[in-house]
């Protein structure tokens, strides 16, 4: 599998076993074994290093405690489409765990802002006190 030009994911790596789905199928659904559970173990697998910790440090529920990423895929009814289905899921976690967030820096306002905003503010209070009862 093709994570990006760089990196490329052997398939000796995911394992692919078919199970039986759950919900509608009708009485195909109980004979047919058509959903398909991956297991990818982030710890061994040959991604580098810093794929890895990305990957663990992912708040998802999908990762076992032994670092073992499980991924079921049982939306389509034929084994083939939730295979393919499985491995593009596996590969876009992959892809975004790799990305690096941009930090953002804060910058602070120009003199020329501050100004407009007093004036402004100034403008807006002498409209305020125009409301107030004319005293002779």
């Amino acid at each position: 599998m093709q994570i990006n030009p760089n990196i490329f994911l052997p398939d000796s790596e995911i394992e692919l076993s078919a199970i039986r789905a759950q919900g509608a199928g009708g009485q195909n659904v109980n004979k047919v074994s058509s959903a398909i559970h991956l297991r990818f173990d982030i710890n061994a697998s040959s991604l580098p290093e810093d794929y890895k910790e990305k990957l663990r440090k992912l708040a998802d529920r999908r990762i076992s405690s032994e670092d073992i990423l499980i991924l079921k895929a049982q939306r389509f009814r034929s084994q083939e489409k939730n295979r393919a289905d499985a491995l593009s899921r596996l590969q876009a976690l992959i892809i975004n765990a790799g990305k690096t967030v941009k930090t953002r820096t804060p910058t602070k306002p120009t003199r020329s802002a501050k100004k407009k905003r007093r004036e402004g503010k100034i403008r807006r209070g002498e409209i305020k006190s125009l409301r107030n009862k004319v005293s002779e």
